[in-house]
């Protein structure tokens, strides 16, 4: 089958799904809920197996097709009731051709007995690029897990397991890839001991597949006019799922970004945490600068790198959305714009575009949109990135940082690490304890290699000066961020920010009126009549304010994240390079996923790769 008959098939019932599910008749309405509660919740048993879960269990759904939502929204207000209050739900679907926003909305407007889960669905979702994305629901109490792209692919990626299965394709004769050798091996691959799995269809040839994969199937009776229907469960060997038995706790050494994005995931699953800060405040080092830029420099091919910061970003939106109200104290999406000011950038950028990003991520705009976009005359067009912006980090470290089970001490200086007998982390300071847990995490960036347990790890430090420029009448017409060499934000308590400088000689973080120089040379090229709007040639660099500070980074620019090889219960988050604003959040999630055998939000191949043990033997 060729690739345009198959995005044509799939375009087709796409749009046979959204009439169904958008039809007003409540009949249809009721019967469209009523196959899900049938076919998926009591195929898979799965009121009286979550009545039976203990506190704090988990539980993980995989489903082919995400569709219209209606199952992930059915289970979720099913778990709402059945489950202890304390567990939390991971859903992961796949699906190859997501609905927009809008139609989703129709479509699930249908069922008005779902309207809290699917309100809750509809505030976060949004255009999503190829790739992984997480959201979470109900204080985290139910975390989804949205694959887009092919299931055979997506699926083959998954990193973790599930206790469930909803097999839901649409019939094996219209959607046969659904229900491929792949597919059908790479759900019985993701699944723990024991998984069960339920399909609407009563296939001989599904059947077949299910048995071939591992799977027991026996017919049921199926829901309204379909006779039969499918459900069984894992016969072959598989791992079985941990038992989660009483609290969690942990010690996160760094207030940054990436310590208090780590504290947050973790309390979010009910984790005990300490997070400890050397300074008097939390943020006073890379991430206390007063704006940073929010967006993401996309790859024209596929890697690992581009993987991280596609999903990185859209995960940094969704995560400040929930959490931290725009403002002038606090973050703003007024949109990034990345000039093309050659036409090498303009080609990368073409290509870009062409590997099929939703316009609502980044689009292309020529000159005068551009202008017309950033307020100002600019030089070329670019990308524009409309859901990007600046946040003040200090806000949302704080913000992450507020979580009830997070007690934050500051002032209090890690210098070392050691395990006790029993197998628990003892945190030094001056020689005394100051923390002490089964887990800690090491997310204080390059500080991070001073540890015994860690002095193996080939951390760089990375100089970097931000300059602050007066705002002027005229540059406060500047209504998005320009970024090019350098970058500028729109003014913020008086000022812009702009910058910052790359110096791999690090010495200091005293600030230097050489950088200043740079930084305005660097808006001066990029944008001239923005630098003439701030009278830039008329600036004293040796009396601008600024501020600098290092970033940390490993040498494949990948972040560094997971255990520390040979030391369990030990773990990092850090090297987030230039990335500081989409690299902890999302890592944070990947982290948390670890420690609790749980679906993670990205893909194995790029977990692995973020894995500190990359770089045993000169790896």
């Amino acid at each position: 089958m060729t690739a345009t008959w198959a995005a044509r098939r799939s375009i087709g019932t796409t749009r046979r799904r959204i009439r169904a599910a958008s039809a007003t008749c409540t009949s249809r309405a009721a019967r469209g809920l009523g196959e899900t509660r049938h076919v998926f919740l009591a195929g898979n048993g799965l009121a009286e197996r979550w009545a039976r879960l203990a506190l704090g269990a988990r539980f993980a759904i995989g489903e082919t097709g995400f569709g219209t939502g209606l199952n992930f929204c059915a289970a979720w207000a099913l778990w709402a009731t059945a489950a202890p209050r304390d567990a939390i739900l991971h859903y992961v679907s796949v699906e190859a051709y997501p609905l927009a926003r809008t139609d989703l909305a129709r479509a699930l407007g249908a069922w008005p007995e779902l309207a809290a889960q699917s309100g809750a669905l509809l505030a976060q979702y949004g255009a999503l690029a190829s790739g992984w994305h997480r959201f979470g629901f109900a204080d985290a109490r139910v975390l989804l897990t949205l694959g887009v792209g092919g299931a055979a692919e997506r699926l083959g990626e998954l990193a973790g397991r599930c206790d469930a299965w909803f097999l839901d394709g649409f019939a094996p004769a219209r959607n046969p890839d659904m229900w491929s050798e792949a597919v059908l091996e790479a759900v019985a691959a993701h699944s723990f001991a024991g998984a069960t799995f339920a399909t609407y269809t009563a296939a001989g040839a599904v059947r077949r597949g299910l048995e071939a994969a591992g799977f027991s199937a026996e017919k049921r009776a199926g829901f309204g006019h379909k006779r039969e229907m499918l459900a069984g469960a894992l016969a072959r060997p598989a791992p079985a799922r941990a038992q989660r038995t009483g609290g969690r706790s942990a010690v996160v050494i760094g207030g940054g970004l990436a310590g208090a994005a780590s504290a947050w995931s973790l309390a979010q699953r009910g984790w005990q945490v300490t997070l400890l800060e050397r300074h008097a405040a939390l943020a006073e080092e890379a991430s206390g600068n007063p704006q940073g830029v929010l967006y993401a420099r996309l790859a024209a091919r596929p890697s690992a790198l581009g993987e991280l910061v596609l999903s990185g970003y859209q995960h940094s939106i969704r995560v400040l959305n929930a959490i931290l109200p725009q403002g002038e104290e606090t973050w703003r999406a007024c949109g990034v714009l990345q000039l093309a000011l050659d036409a090498k950038t303009a080609a990368r950028q073409d290509a870009v575009i062409a590997t099929g990003l939703p316009a609502a991520v980044a689009r292309r705009v020529d000159r005068a949109e551009a202008s017309a976009l950033a307020g100002v005359p600019l030089p070329a067009g670019g990308l524009f990135f409309p859901g990007a912006g600046w946040v003040h980090p200090p806000a949302l470290v704080r913000a992450l940082a507020a979580h009830p089970r997070i007690e934050v001490r500051t002032g209090v200086e890690a210098r070392a690490l050691e395990r006790a007998p029993d197998g628990e982390w003892r945190v030094l300071a001056d020689r005394a304890v100051a923390a002490r847990a089964p887990v800690v995490v090491l997310a204080a960036a390059v500080e991070v290699a001073r540890f015994a347990q860690t002095r193996a790890l080939p951390l760089h430090a990375v100089r970097g000066q931000l300059t602050l420029v007066p705002a002027t009448e005229a540059s406060r017409a500047l209504a998005t961020i320009v970024c090019g060499e350098a970058s500028i934000t729109p003014a913020r308590g008086g000022a812009h920010t702009l910058g910052a400088t790359f110096v791999h000689e690090f010495h200091d973080l005293a600030v230097r009126a050489a950088e200043h120089r740079s930084n305005l040379a660097d808006l001066g090229a990029m944008a001239p009549a923005l630098a003439q709007a701030l009278c830039a040639d008329a600036l004293d660099p040796e009396t601008l304010a600024g501020r600098a500070a290092v970033r940390c980074t490993s040498p494949d620019r990948l972040c560094v994240v997971g255990p520390v090889p040979g030391e369990g219960g030990l773990h990092v988050n850090t090297a987030h390079g230039s990335r500081g604003l989409i690299g902890p959040p999302l890592c944070a999630e990947v982290l948390a996923a670890r420690l609790e055998e749980e679906p993670a939000p990205l893909s194995a191949r790029l977990v692995a790769a973020l894995d500190p043990g990359r770089f045993r033997h000169g790896a």
